[in-house]
């Protein structure tokens, strides 16, 4: 048992000590000339932690040749692919600062699929596009959650420009338009992948589960997300929205898509066991 939970204890270990170590040089309040070095070990230090939990997660996703749906692991693969997305976003824009906030909850999350009691795998033999629409739903998940701690970050950030001795005065912070012009860059892509995923799942919904798109909540609550998030973009072109509008319907938009698939997942595998 301990030996099978040793490759997750590491990962979580990686991401927790890069993050209070980030804590640590914040409170400090340095210039940036001093923090660059601590920054290139943090950077180094993540990429060894995506490494690590990518593996794991391939591992325990496709060990039986299909899809491992559990929703701890579906949990675990969102924030993988959310710390993947900061850590390149990183390279260009240098937001350490948000490492503070997405490495804490990937470290817990990359710890529920060692304690999985039981797993849900769907056999994919024969089903390309069914996997292919797991796929790029899982990819959609994960930029909007990266859009939706993005956009906390950026309502932290403008509350602190106002606020002299914020507890926020986070080295390396970027400009606001910086962060804005990434929150949207995430949110169209991420919004065209949402798209793909709705649609190959109204299309293959038939030939995938045996009976045509249902009218559930998970479909109802997919739904009003992607109108969530083309209003924003469509607010976006026209009347160039930004700031708190952007981040209040980024963040409904998230919670809708939540609700949709992490609540249908916990229901059925956690409360019902199904």
């Amino acid at each position: 048992m301990i030996q099978h939970l040793i490759p997750y204890l590491v990962v979580a270990f990686i991401y927790t000590a890069v993050a209070m170590d980030y804590w640590r040089i914040a409170r400090q309040n340095r210039p940036a000339s001093e923090t660059q070095a601590s920054f290139q070990l943090h950077s180094a230090m993540v990429a060894l932690g995506v490494i690590l939990h990518g593996w794991l997660l391939y591992r325990d996703m496709f060990a039986v040749g299909g899809f491992n749906l559990g929703v701890y692991y579906a949990l675990s693969a969102i924030l993988w692919l959310t710390v993947l997305i900061y850590w390149i976003a990183d390279l260009k824009h240098a937001l350490h600062s948000l490492q503070a906030f997405v490495l804490p909850p990937a470290a817990l999350f990359v710890l529920m699929p060692a304690f999985a009691i039981k797993d849900y795998y769907v056999n994919t033999e024969g089903l390309t596009l069914f996997s292919l629409h797991i796929v790029i739903a899982i990819v959609a998940y994960s930029l909007f959650t990266f859009a939706a701690l993005h956009a906390c970050l950026m309502r932290m950030a403008e509350r602190a420009l106002h606020q002299k001795n914020s507890w926020l005065a986070l080295p390396g912070f970027p400009p606001l338009m910086v962060m804005d012009a990434l929150l949207f860059r995430v949110l169209h892509i991420g919004f065209v992948l949402l798209t793909i995923t709705l649609v190959s799942g109204m299309l293959f919904s038939e030939e995938i589960f045996d009976k045509p798109l249902q009218l559930n909540h998970k479909t109802v609550f997919s739904i009003a997300s992607w109108f969530i998030y083309a209003w924003l973009l469509f607010g976006r072109f026209k009347y160039g929205w930004r700031g708190k509008t952007a981040t209040r319907w980024t963040l409904i938009g998230f919670v809708l898509l939540l609700l949709a698939y992490i609540g249908s997942r916990f229901v059925l595998h956690v409360v019902l066991n199904r």
